[in-house]
């Protein structure tokens, strides 16, 4: 354009066709704008969408190149209120990143065009936190930075988007006054504190158990912090610098509080910063610098020639994942420049080259005489002077940037040269540790040993009480086989007798049988004439013969089974004889083993008395030092910033009394039965530590308590301490363990019940008898007012469909659709909230009665009926404003405040059921459960309530054509008058409802017992 200039201003009649420049630049400027926004639209679009990946650097350096192109955000906040912001999480999220991004790097009007929209940013932000998962809680925290930065660089307009500055503009924005130097630390302070609450929140939220740096939506979540780097790291360079600076000028106490809150700061950072380089997906896009092992010496002034600026690089090759190239910030400023050349080309491409590229050919066309080319020779010449100088300049800075790099070098080196003195100091360390862990391994060893040792006595006796019992079974069975055969030989000696009284019966009958047959044959011969008589006799001989056979083979059987059985019987004598001497020698040795179990036993009892007498002493002197850890920790100052309760301090006391009735109990039965120490030392440990518990409770009371009655109580604590000693040393040695008496313990006990029920707060003037049936009331009358609601729901959305029709009978059934969802939602809490408390009361009251356990509970309980109250309250309210609201005489913000409200009550009323919940009881998890489909719901209501409201108000357009200027400036008047009265009427309801909220907060603490501070 300059060359352009120039020539026309030498051509003293310039030719016609020049002359329609202007008209033929006027469209094509509106061609390039319109293509302009076209690209950024869809750049726009493409950087911020729903998708859960990291936002593409190419698409996002569009949108920076954009706002230098048009200086300023006027484009990109055209189309960035198109998109659905509040309804879809992870869309804020990506719009928060690339915004920042532009605040960073895009021109310096970026942020003059935003401001405009800074409540509508805090609006958003309030939203998103009222969701506690997924990118709402995020999007909270980063919209709030965001508001921060803008309003950090509206205070401070000499610091650029992306905070570089040298130390001069540094020491020129402070304005060399130590208050201006004091307030900016102050404001760097709170800028870097959101910056931190962003990065711990984005960690907080992943799972760093696994690579989730690798995975899109790890990364669509870790990409903004790449901003928030950068940022941090010139901050905290900053904050040290003025630090040091306010310290040469200021008294070191007057500091001390910005000491505290940059230690803080900086442990934070150092953490972020190490968990941050462990990454894998920073590693290739970022260098995140390390920041020193110890914080800068505020007090001592020559530690800041010591302080290294921490100094963020990021790599040209892996600048992006998209690998594009790398666009500077000169580049970025030579925006103009280069539109002006695209300009010439296009001017040259219709026009011809020989208008700009040649001007000495242009004027010699027109007769331009020798000293209107000597002139622009002279111009040429000075812009080649102009060039050097620039070339000059660019040595000069090349210079300093490598002076720069070679101090950097050094410090690096000096870095390098601390780390491996850190290295070889942690190699000692490493040492000595592993010769005190080689000198524990030995102890442990010994004591193992002796375990062993112990172990094995115990085994050896158990072994000889079984080989006793064995020894004792065995002569049982002895015994018993020796009466078997006893009862065998009487049997046998019996079968014996009989055998013999048969033989001799057979041999009587053989000699008659032989006499007999003697006396026949002798009268044969006589009895000749008896033939058929002496045929008889012989078939009657023949057939006694045969029976004398078989008597003789029977006999001779008998014989042999008698010999058998005498075999037999002189084996078992001989086998019974063998037993017997067997049985003597283990008699022998039973005797021997009994005479050695009995030593052994003696041994064993001796030791584990022994034993015993060491456990007691040790238990005894462990829970001395515990209650003298607890008198000692009375008068530490660190127990100023606490406070306790003296219902708390009752429920100790209470715990006490009864661990000093278990210890009696124990100490009866160990004098009865010594082996029965288990009890006794479990009552002396428990004892110790109730006490510890229940004086540190005290002296935490005292600090809430009236003068008198909190010196009286801390005497009478101290005093119960020294009883608690000498009690505990009674029970040293047996002869005084039976003395030992703790009537002193219970008065001083009682002292400090009576001065507890003193400083009981005087809440609710309820009895305690009726909390229980309180309780069942208010939550029938909940669940009574949700039915209610639910049905007056039903019935105002069957009024609608039946008279209203078009936009508004669309708005009113989404309206109340959604209040339906969020009734049917807090009833399911409420059935959830039921259940969880009977099993809190089934698992907590053991015998006693439900009202018991709710009398006993009763700060728990009036948080119940509280929570109940508001619960029902806020239904019936949430209808009332719904009813006016589908009437068309309500306010859409009464409904959206209505359902935030029942919101907040149910949230009251989960954190009232949980307090006493199991962390894993199944009810617990139904409960949890239900509270996030309340919140849900709640969002639902919000949503169609901003949606009907945007609906109806498109409906209700303004038309200004038909009115005069006159006529509208009146009414722009009027507006702005409207306008300053709403603020003013804003700024007085906030007032009021801050004071609203206090009275509220008062009456709460009378009725619900909180103590006042």
């Amino acid at each position: 354009m300059d060359r352009m200039a120039s020539s026309m201003k030498q051509v003293p009649n310039p030719l016609p066709k020049v002359l329609s420049r202007r008209g033929v630049g006027a469209g094509l400027e509106a061609a390039e704008r319109e293509s302009f926004e076209r690209t950024q639209t869809v750049s726009i679009n493409k950087a911020i969408n729903t998708q859960e990946v990291a936002v593409k650097e190419k698409h996002a350096r569009t949108c920076i190149l954009g706002t230098h192109h048009e200086k300023g955000a006027q484009t990109f906040w055209s189309v960035v209120n198109r998109l659905p912001l509040s309804s879809n999480a992870v869309l804020c999220w990506k719009f928060c990143h690339v915004f920042h991004k532009l605040l960073r790097d895009g021109h310096p009007n970026v942020l003059k065009d935003s401001l405009r929209y800074k409540n509508e940013l805090s609006d958003m932000s309030r939203m998103w936190g009222h969701l506690s998962e997924g990118y709402g809680q995020l999007c909270s925290v980063y919209l709030r930075l965001l508001r921060t930065k803008m309003e950090y660089h509206t205070k401070n307009p000499r610091f650029p988007g992306n905070l570089q500055m040298s130390d001069r503009q540094l020491d020129e924005a402070g304005e060399s006054d130590v208050n201006n130097f004091f307030q900016l630390t102050v404001e760097m302070f709170d800028y870097l504190e959101c910056e931190l609450n962003l990065f711990q929140t984005v960690f907080n939220s992943l799972d760093m158990s696994r690579s989730v740096s690798v995975t899109a939506a790890g990364q669509c979540r870790l990409a903004p912090l790449i901003q928030v780097i950068l940022d941090c790291s010139h901050l905290y360079d900053y904050t040290v610098k003025l630090l040091f600076k306010l310290h040469s000028c200021l008294p070191a106490d007057t500091l001390q509080g910005h000491r505290d809150r940059f230690m803080e700061q900086f442990t934070k950072l150092k953490d972020l910063f190490y968990r941050s380089s462990n990454l894998q997906y920073f590693k290739r896009l970022i260098q995140i610098p390390q920041l020193p092992e110890n914080p800068p010496n505020f007090l001592r002034a020559s530690a800041l020639s010591e302080h290294i600026s921490p100094v963020v690089v990021i790599p040209a090759e892996a600048s992006s994942p998209d690998s594009e190239p790398v666009l500077e910030k000169d580049d970025l400023m030579d925006m103009d420049a280069s539109q002006q050349s695209l300009f010439d080309n296009k001017f040259d491409d219709i026009f011809g080259s020989s208008f700009s590229s040649d001007p000495f050919i242009f004027n010699s066309q027109n007769g331009v005489n020798k000293d209107e080319k000597d002139c622009l020779i002279d111009q040429l010449y000075r812009e080649i002077s102009g060039l050097k100088a620039q070339l000059e300049n660019m040595k000069t800075e090349n210079q300093r940037a490598v002076l720069q790099l070679k101090g950097r070098l050094s410090e690096l080196e000096a870095e390098l040269a601390e780390q491996q003195h850190l290295r070889q100091q942690a190699a000692d360390d490493s040492e000595f540790l592993r010769a005190e862990l080689d000198e524990l391994k030995k102890k442990r060893e010994d004591t193992e040993k002796a375990q062993r040792s112990l172990t094995e006595i115990e085994r050896k006796a158990q072994a000889n009480e079984q080989r006793y019992s064995k020894l004792k079974e065995k002569y049982s069975e002895l015994v018993q086989s020796h009466a078997d055969l006893l009862r065998k030989n009487a049997e046998v000696t019996k079968q014996v007798s009989v055998a013999r009284q048969a033989q001799v019966d057979l041999e009587r009958e053989k000699k008659g049988l032989e006499d007999s047959f003697r006396r026949t044959q002798e009268q044969t011969e006589v009895l000749e004439s008896l033939k058929t008589e002496l045929a008889t006799n012989k078939q009657e001989l023949q057939v006694l013969q045969g029976s004398l056979e078989t008597s003789a083979q029977s006999e001779a059987k008998q014989v042999a089974q008698i010999a058998e059985l005498q075999k037999e019987r002189d084996s078992l004598l001989s086998a019974a004889t063998h037993r017997d001497k067997e049985f003597a020698a283990l008699q022998e040795q039973l005797g021997h083993d009994q005479l050695k179990l009995a030593s052994t036993q003696e041994s064993v009892e001796r030791l584990v008395k022994d034993q015993r007498k060491v456990l007691l002493m040790e238990s005894r002197m462990a829970a001395e030092r515990v209650v003298q850890e607890a008198l000692s920790q009375l008068e530490e100052p660190t127990l100023v910033s606490c406070a306790g309760s003296a219902d708390h301090l009752l429920s100790r006391i209470k715990s006490v009394s009864s661990c000093i009735e278990q210890l009696e109990k124990s100490r009866s039965q160990y004098l009865a039965c010594p082996e029965d120490i288990g009890g006794l030392l479990h009552s002396v440990t428990l004892l110790a530590h109730l006490t510890g518990d229940t004086i540190l409770h005290s002296s935490a009371t005292c600090l809430r308590a009236p003068p008198e009655p909190a010196d009286s109580l801390a005497e009478t604590c101290k005093q119960y301490g020294r009883e608690t000693l000498t009690y505990l040393a009674s029970l040293e040695e047996e002869e005084s363990l039976g003395n030992a008496s703790s009537t002193a313990l219970r008065d001083c006990l009682s002292k400090m019940a009576a001065i507890g029920e003193e400083l009981l707060p005087r809440g609710l003037d309820l009895k305690q008898e009726e909390l229980g049936d309180l309780v069942d009331t208010e939550m029938a009358a909940t669940s009574a007012a949700i039915e209610t609601a639910t049905a007056r729901i039903e019935e105002m959305l069957s009024k609608s469909r039946a008279g209203d029709t078009g936009v508004k009978l669309e708005v009113n059934e989404r309206i109340l659709g959604s209040c339906t969802s969020l009734m049917q939602a807090i009833r399911v809490l409420i059935v959830a909230s039921k259940d969880l408390q009977r099993e809190i009361v089934e698992s907590g009251q053991g015998t006693a009665s439900p009202k018991e356990f709710y009398a006993k509970n009763s700060r728990w309980t009036e948080g119940l009926i509280s929570a109940s109250k508001a619960v029902g309250w806020g239904a019936t309210v949430m209808v009332d404003a719904a009813d006016l609201v589908v009437q068309g005489r309500g306010k859409f913000e009464e409904l959206m405040v209505c359902s935030h409200e029942i919101a907040a009550s149910t949230a009251q009323l989960v954190a009232a059921s949980k307090v006493k919940a199991d962390k894993d009881s199944p009810n617990l998890a139904q409960l949890q459960q239900a509270s996030r489909g309340v919140n849900q719901a709640t969002a639902g209501v919000v949503a169609s309530t901003i949606s009907g409201k945007s609906q109806i108000e498109e409906t209700d357009n303004m038309d200004f054509s038909s009115m005069t200027l006159t006529q509208i400036k009146r009414q722009e008047m009027d507006s702005q008058v409207r306008v300053l009265e709403l603020e003013t009427e804003l700024q007085k309801e906030r007032q009021k409802l801050g004071e609203l909220r206090k009275k509220h907060y008062e009456l709460a603490g009378v009725a619900e017992g909180w103590e006042e501070g």
